[in-house]
């Protein structure tokens, strides 16, 4: 593994106690971090001026985040499928592409939104039942609905675009594979593997999980089980780790702030899905919420809105 430079991030901003935080999106006519725990059915949303937090309680479970266009709150992927966050915490579904008899055993996890609004999102697997994890299009222009490959994944993770939007790179977490598409017009063709985790020399046992791209292309992806955040170039190699010695299952993370060059990271608890949760002594801030401070030296990407 070859890290030309490594940060180190000490203390939380937040101390959240998430069991699965997760899908931090920053809003930048607000000002506000909106996040989830995925796990207990919550979506949080930080006043990063102030650090007031309010959380809205859900009946199921909310996976990612992305605004809606027009200033109309929040669209999401739900544990069925694709929707919209109404007032008074409730949910509308929009699309529920799953077949019903798998909705007991899967459900949608990350995802985001491409420059015209469409909701690009994948689904985690079922061993157990022999349901591959896919990608899924929702296209809120026509409500169409469509498998844009069939996999077959494992946990279908963080997804992202290249500053010219011509390709999309989207996690297969368990395999610890960072996939890369030609995308054009909703469509994905020529899947290869960008970043291959554990041929780079990161540790096993630790998973890609969540990430964002930034304003030069290049990846942060969250190492779930690895205490930080690596910046891999497009090539696949590693130019930059951010590590957080205090929380063991990095999430996620997202560019925002007003000159969009603060880096807002989530953490889940080192007992979620099936975790040691006598680890929390040792990474007491697993499951709260961090910021780094770049200060200009690496800044964020527009991240799209849903058309819908």
């Amino acid at each position: 593994m070859t890290s030309s430079r490594t940060i180190v991030v000490t203390d939380p901003l937040l101390t959240t106690g998430c069991t699965l935080g997760e899908a931090p999106l920053y809003d930048p006519s607000t000002s506000i971090l909106h996040f989830v725990d995925i796990e207990e059915h919550k979506v949080f949303h930080l006043n990063t001026n102030d650090l007031t937090l309010s959380v809205e309680q859900f009946e199921e479970a909310i996976t990612s985040l992305t605004l809606r266009r027009e200033g109309l709150g929040l669209a999401c992927t739900a544990a069925q499928g694709f929707a919209v966050i109404e007032g008074n915490s409730q949910l509308r579904y929009l699309s529920r592409p799953l077949p019903p008899d798998q909705v007991s055993f899967i459900r949608f996890n990350d995802g985001g939104c491409d420059s015209s609004g469409r909701y690009i999102a994948g689904t985690i697997y079922s061993k157990e039942h022999n349901i591959p994890g896919r990608l899924y299009r929702y296209d809120p222009r026509d409500d169409s609905c469509l498998v844009l490959d069939e996999g077959p994944f494992t946990d279908s993770n963080g997804l992202g675009w290249s500053p010219d939007e011509k390709t999309l790179y989207f996690t297969d977490s368990l395999v610890n594979l960072i996939y890369a598409y030609d995308y054009e017009d909703g469509n994905v063709s020529n899947r290869r593997v960008c970043v291959d985790a554990l041929g780079l020399g990161l540790p096993e046992k630790t998973y890609s999980d969540g990430l964002c791209i930034d304003a030069e292309g290049y990846i942060w992806s969250a190492r779930w089980g690895g205490s930080r955040v690596v910046r891999h170039a497009v090539d696949g190699q590693i130019d930059l780790e951010v590590v957080f010695p205090s929380a063991l299952n990095i999430t996620s993370c997202c560019f925002g702030g007003p000159k969009n060059d603060q880096l807002y990271v989530t953490s889940a608890h080192c007992g979620a899905i099936g975790g040691d949760a006598s680890l929390q002594e040792k990474y007491p801030h697993s499951g709260d919420l961090f910021v780094v401070d770049f200060a200009g030296r690496y800044k964020g990407r527009e991240r799209y809105a849903f058309n819908g």
